[in-house]
């Protein structure tokens, strides 16, 4: 029988299994006649456990939708002849296709995101009469693709292990099809010109392919295709001038296919296109001669992880339209334009990772549309701007690794406060196929997994194809448990100094990056107020008290405090953070009392509290692999008293403790920890 995830609630617990009929359980829908049951969705229940065979007691059944549930074990419908739409999708079954489902009256059979496997040939679906939407996507398949197109209006066999080159028989004359996925398996060779008889295709997608030779100039033909992915292959450089007779091409991804030297003057007359991607290849020039600048008509520009140096072209401020640009992972140089800031309806700006200098242009904050900026690993320097505050749809800050110098303004904490407006936008957006490029974008934008903490907005993962949105909440588990909006503002490794001030923030999640810097002082007691899931404020020179306001943040996933000079009483409060899956407070040579033997803070190893020799830490925890070797090992059958233990610690271990946490801090990559004590100094001639 069908089982259920005892962790959730689902429809099922209101099936009653003494009523007469079940026409009236949630799910199921009959027949006015005869009561008969006609279908069942029993989709997103969290149904666990092998599938219920018995469904030929069901002589009438035409629909059936388990999708999105834990079930596993083979399935098998033959004895149901009358069914005409099967959903199995996004489950765990397993087993090959051969002779387990009906075929006589199936028009739509759903099978993604499964353990299924064996080869596609030994599935006669030449013999479906009726099948017009066959979803394979997601699975182990194997073999080739050699049935024929002359029915199935949606065929998606991607992320598979299918194999050989494509024969042009599979495209009859009489070709149906209006979405054709093929990415993300192990075709070769040149793709066939028959596929010009497809005269309905809205969607092609070969991405992920070793596909070769010419792109077929019959493509040009196809006038009511609207998206042509065809990146992560090895087409040539040369691009059919077809391509311009193809009025409804709204998205074209060319991304990852080698292409070098100067970008190719066709994609500047290509003034239909709404998104362009050319990321992933070898471009060295042609930004301006190609006149790329001139399509006004582009909403999404990616030209990232190529090979453009020189400074970033002025001209591209002009594409009044844009709502996505990247230009991440090449080699310009120079400021960045402030012309730029101009893009009032720009949604993401990515230039990370490339060799900009100067300042951030205070004509950012006109972007008042802007949810992600990205501006890391750069030479950035002089100030955070304050005008950033003016961003009020900002959720995604990413400065890290630049000489960005200065206080933070407590303005930065505001962003986000109003982004449910643009977020309303993107999610409208007339986009219904996302790309290779666009997930690898996301992957970058991602926080660093140096913790087991991430997250990203639910509106930006929806636009990943299902193997990588899986990969990536498998990697950050915190996004998985909530689609709410989280705020990111990440400034690690720069030289931002002074102390640290904060305003009150919106009520979002936020993470929270400040390591290794130069900010001294106190953490402010109004920490506790922002609603954070991650804090790192490591490598740093706060002192004074861990601010017992810390212990509010209930959301927190994420605490680092390591590698300061944090000093008094470990905080009691710290108890409260019951969600922690990191946590770090290690080379506070200062701390002194207490850590929990209980709770949440007793789950976490020694590596978490070294270098702290005042600090005691529950019984449990064997003192040989404490830092320092000059601590005596507690002896359980002798109680000492607390005074003792802390002039004991404070008179004989303390030097080796200041020196060893130093050397530890420097040792992680903090250069700056070894000038704490001219911080002081020079707080003390500020003050």
């Amino acid at each position: 029988m069908l089982q259920q995830n005892p962790q959730y609630n689902n429809g099922l617990k209101e099936w009653n299994s003494e009523d007469k009929s079940p026409c009236k359980w949630p799910g199921i829908s009959c027949n006015t006649i005869a009561n008969h049951v006609t279908a069942i969705d029993l989709s997103n229940k969290n149904i666990m456990g092998n599938l219920f065979h018995n469904f030929s007691g069901l002589p009438n059944l035409k629909y059936l939708n388990l999708s999105n549930n834990i079930m596993t074990g083979e399935f098998n419908f033959t004895k149901i002849n009358t069914l005409e739409i099967l959903d199995l999708s996004r489950n765990r079954f397993q087993g090959n296709l051969r002779s387990v489902f009906p075929c006589g009256n199936l028009m739509v059979l759903k099978l993604s995101s499964n353990n299924l496997s064996g080869s596609i040939d030994d599935a006669s679906f030449d013999s479906c009469r009726n099948l017009r939407v066959l979803d394979l996507e997601e699975n182990g398949f194997s073999g080739n693709l050699s049935f024929r197109f002359d029915r199935l209006l949606e065929l998606s066999v991607s992320v598979n292990s299918l194999t050989g080159a494509i024969p042009s028989l599979v495209f009859v004359e009489s070709c149906s099809l209006r979405s054709l996925d093929l990415s993300e398996n192990l075709f070769v060779g040149q793709f066939p010109n028959e596929i010009s008889n497809c005269k309905d295709l809205v969607m092609l997608n070969l991405s992920g392919n070793k596909f070769s030779g010419k792109i077929p100039a019959e493509i040009g033909s196809l006038l009511s295709l609207q998206s042509l992915l065809l990146s992560d292959n090895s087409f040539s450089r040369e691009i059919p001038v077809s391509l311009m007779e193809m009025t409804n091409l709204s998205l074209l991804d060319l991304s990852k296919n080698g292409f070098g030297g100067e970008v190719q003057e066709i994609f500047g007359r290509l003034h239909r296109v709404k998104y362009l991607f050319l990321s992933g290849n070898s471009y060295t020039g042609g930004l301006i001669s190609s006149g790329i600048h001139n399509l006004q008509n582009v909403y999404e520009l990616d030209l990232s992880d190529n090979n453009f140096s020189g400074p970033l072209p002025l001209q591209i401020s002009e594409m009044s339209n844009l709502k996505m640009l990247v230009l991440a992972k090449n080699q310009f140089t120079g400021n960045i334009p402030h012309e730029y800031g101009n893009l009032s309806g720009l949604q993401a700006l990515d230039l990370s990772f490339n060799k900009l200098s100067g300042s951030i242009p205070p004509s950012f904050g006109k972007l008042r549309s802007i949810l992600w900026l990205m501006l890391a690993n750069n030479s950035l320097t002089g100030e955070i701007r304050v005008e950033l505050g003016n961003c009020s749809s900002l959720l995604w800050l990413n400065l890290a690794n630049n000489q960005i110098s200065g206080a933070i303004p407590s303005e930065i904490f505001k962003i986000g406060s109003n982004a449910m407006a643009e977020l309303a936008l993107l999610n409208r957006t007339d986009q219904t196929t996302y790309t290779f490029g666009q997930c690898a974008i996301l992957e970058r934008w991602i926080p660093s997994p140096d913790a087991p903490l991430g997250s990203i907005s639910f509106y930006a993962l929806r636009r990943c194809r299902i193997k990588r949105r899986n990969l990536l909440l498998e990697r950050y588990p915190l996004f998985s448990a909530s689609k709410s909006m989280f705020g990111y503002i990440q400034l690690r490794g720069n030289k931002l100094s002074g102390e640290l001030k904060i305003s009150m923030s919106q009520n979002l999640g936020m993470l929270l990056y400040l390591d290794d810097n130069d900010l001294y002082g106190e953490v402010p007691p109004e920490i506790g107020l922002l609603p954070l899931l991650a804090l790192n404020v490591s490598k740093n020179a706060f002192s004074g008290e861990i601010p017992k306001e810390i212990g509010m943040l209930g959301r927190l996933r994420s605490l680092d405090l390591s590698c300061n000079n944090f000093s008094g009483e470990f905080p009691r409060s710290m108890s409260n953070l019951t969600e922690l899956t990191w946590f770090n407070i290690s080379y506070n040579p200062y701390i002194s009392g207490r850590v929990p033997s209980t709770g949440q803070l007793a789950t976490f190893s020694q590596s978490s509290f070294l270098g702290n020799p005042l600090l005691e830490l529950p019984s449990w925890m064997e003192d040989e692999n404490r830092i320092s070797p000059s601590m005596p090992r507690k002896d359980e059958g002798k109680e000492e008293g607390i005074l003792e233990r802390f002039l004991f610690a404070f008179v004989v271990s303390y030097p080796v403790f200041f020196v060893l946490s130093f050397l530890a801090c420097l040792f992680l990559g903090n250069e700056k920890i070894s000038a704490l004590k001219s911080k002081k100094k020079l707080r003390r001639r500020r003050m």
